[in-house]
């Protein structure tokens, strides 16, 4: 007997084909250092921070489901056997001290495990490492300068380019860096609160007018990464990206040449040339 499968049945079946299609092979959209469509874990790691809140996460995700689980088991076995049913006469107990002790010493236990690994993430996200390179990241409205103090002292713009993929993440200049080089980034704002984000490298600071910020990051793998404004700063927030291109030591140091050069007059401004979607 055939079965005919109406309007409603074939979108349905669309839906679990393509959900399907998704769980099994959703790495395939991946790309290193940006989203992904679908995605639903933390971007792949570039760096060794990055490698540590991946490590965190997993180990608390696990933590938490282990917790979940047996919560929820007490709850089953709460239900089952203590109802009127089964236990019509119920028990009249009040205290029990060993129960009492060990409901509040576990969770003691578990958050010092929990505070062990997170303070030493903590410090090695705060504690900046002898650097190779320093750039000077300054948020403005609504794009990103970048110096480089230590490479002939030259600065330039950063905006959004429309006619560059991945969309909203383009831009028509780049930070450059050096792959397996410590890079120290000082962070500053020019008119209100930005923060500068870069997932892939675990990276987040705040860009605060009149106070310098610093973080660091070391990619251990060259391409192209992306990270955006965090800080709602104004109207264009949303088109403030940030994109470093990871680069091996003889093409940074060919790049430096040329942006000695490039961007001689001491912070060449691209905004006319590259202007935002609102302007």
């Amino acid at each position: 007997m055939k079965m005919s499968m109406g309007p409603v049945g074939r979108h349905l079946l669309g839906l679990a084909v393509a959900g399907l299609t998704l769980a099994t092979g959703g790495a395939a959209f991946a790309e290193l250092g940006q989203p992904a469509p679908w995605e639903w874990k933390l971007q792949e790691s570039g760096s060794p921070v990055m490698d540590n809140i991946v490590w965190f996460h997993n180990f608390l995700f696990v933590l938490i489901t282990l917790i979940t689980l047996f919560v929820l088991a007490l709850l089953v076995i709460v239900v089952i056997k203590f109802n009127a049913r089964t236990n019509p006469v119920p028990s009249r107990t009040t205290h029990n001290t060993l129960i009492e002790v060990a409901w509040t010493l576990v969770p003691v236990l578990i958050l010092v495990g929990i505070s062990v690994p997170s303070f030493r993430l903590l410090f090695l996200e705060l504690d900046v490492p002898k650097a190779d390179l320093t750039i000077k990241a300054t948020g403005k409205q609504w794009y990103w300068s970048y110096a480089y103090p230590d490479n002939g002292k030259f600065e330039f713009d950063s905006l959004m380019a429309q006619d560059k993929q991945p969309r909203l993440l383009g831009v028509d200049n780049e930070m450059v860096v050096p792959v397996n080089k410590v890079v120290r980034v000082q962070v500053t704002g020019a008119d209100v609160i930005h923060a500068f984000a870069l997932p892939a490298f675990g990276v987040k600071i705040d860009a605060i007018p009149g106070r310098l910020n610093e973080t660091w990051f070391k990619a251990t793998k060259t391409g192209m990464f992306y990270g955006q404004c965090s800080e709602l700063c104004g109207k264009d927030h949303a088109f403030m990206p940030i994109a470093i291109r990871v680069v091996e030591d003889k093409e940074f140091a060919s790049w430096v040449e040329t942006a000695k050069k490039k961007y001689a007059s001491g912070g060449t401004s691209t905004f006319a040339s590259a202007a935002g979607p609102t302007q």
